[in-house]
């Protein structure tokens, strides 16, 4: 019994790989005997194998079975060491399976997919930017990285989650941020004093822009005297956020309607929604691309940042333009095409 224990105490402590390569061994070397001692019993050395397996996972269907007692002794030899090697490995996978779900609970795990979003910082708006991309594309991959020490969201298979100083390069590299489609900081809520946060929002974005200058970073800021300094570190979009509750909160009071208007547009879950479509050839000015688009039930907004195309309707479309439009998704699909 001290030699089983002494035995099975080092077979633990052993690395899976090493276990793996010993069990294997021991089913080669268990079969080739088996079909060396009776081999008028199992004919060729396959059956053998499928004897041992049947026998050390406990199965036993009994098409095959030992009838010299050598035979019979070396089954009582797989019933003692076989099964518990076989229990070995099967414990040693659901510890590697608990340990894969806490360290994904933890946030140690590295993201090596592509074409995800990361969210930095968590908080009530990093929630809602979740539920909105989900909503937008469901198979959307989204990485959250905080310095909190617990996943948030651990019941979404598609949301992962990275502890850690978002402005580290290790951590952001663990997010793989290089094969990333876009990037959003939100301000940290846990600090108090809005100059802090920017500061620290500002330092993430200038370690993002660093490591993967591709990537289209949109940051949340407190103070709208720090927006030029977030313009110099080549932050692609910018949120003020403050400003922005402030000014639907005064269109709210004087024009009443005005906010559910921009929260529709704002949220895919409410009404139409606003969509990239492509330039169809056939349109040579802005006025054909918007009799177009109306007459299969959308509205031409805008080129790029330019909501003014409805006074230039005669003018020519340029090679760069991008065209939004508004609309149901149903209608985007079939002008996309």
């Amino acid at each position: 019994m001290h030699f089983l224990l002494r035995l099975s105490g080092r077979l633990m402590r052993l690395r899976k790989k090493s276990i793996g390569l010993i069990i294997l061994a021991f089913i080669v070397m268990s079969a080739t005997i088996a079909f060396l001692l009776e081999p008028g019993t199992f004919h060729n050395w396959f059956n053998a194998f499928y004897w041992v397996m049947t026998t050390m996972s406990t199965v036993g269907y009994g098409d095959f079975f030992a009838k010299s007692v050598t035979g019979k002794l070396f089954t009582m030899f797989l019933y003692i060491f076989g099964i518990g090697l076989l229990s070995l490995v099967i414990g040693k996978i659901i510890d590697a399976m608990g340990e894969l779900q806490r360290r994904r609970g933890a946030g140690t795990l590295s993201f090596h997919g592509k074409d995800h979003v990361v969210l930095i910082n968590w908080n009530r708006k990093t929630q809602a930017a979740v539920d909105e991309i989900l909503c937008y594309s469901p198979d959307c991959r989204i990485v959250i990285i905080d310095e909190s020490g617990q996943h948030p969201l651990q019941h979404l298979e598609h949301v992962h989650f990275i502890s850690g100083d978002p402005s580290s390069d290790d951590i952001l590299q663990k997010a793989n941020i290089h094969g990333a489609r876009a990037a959003i900081i939100f301000g940290d809520t846990r600090i108090d004093e809005a100059s802090l946060t920017d500061g620290k929002t500002l330092l993430i974005a200038s370690s993002i822009e660093r490591i993967a200058p591709q990537v289209h970073t949109t940051v949340e800021i407190m103070q709208e005297k720090n927006i030029q300094n977030f313009r110099h570190v080549h932050v692609n979009e910018f949120v003020l956020s403050h400003d922005a509750i402030s000014r639907l909160a005064v269109r709210s009071a004087l024009q009443e309607g005005n906010p559910e208007v921009i929260t529709q547009l704002l949220s895919r879950e409410h009404g139409d929604d606003i969509y990239e479509i492509p330039r169809d050839a056939a349109w040579r000015t802005y006025g054909d691309a918007f009799q177009a688009l109306l007459l299969q039930g959308a509205t031409l907004l805008s080129d790029r940042g330019d909501l003014g195309i409805n006074r230039k309707l005669d003018q020519p479309i340029p090679q760069e333009a991008r065209l939004y439009i508004v609309s149901d998704e149903e209608t985007y699909r079939q002008i996309k095409g």
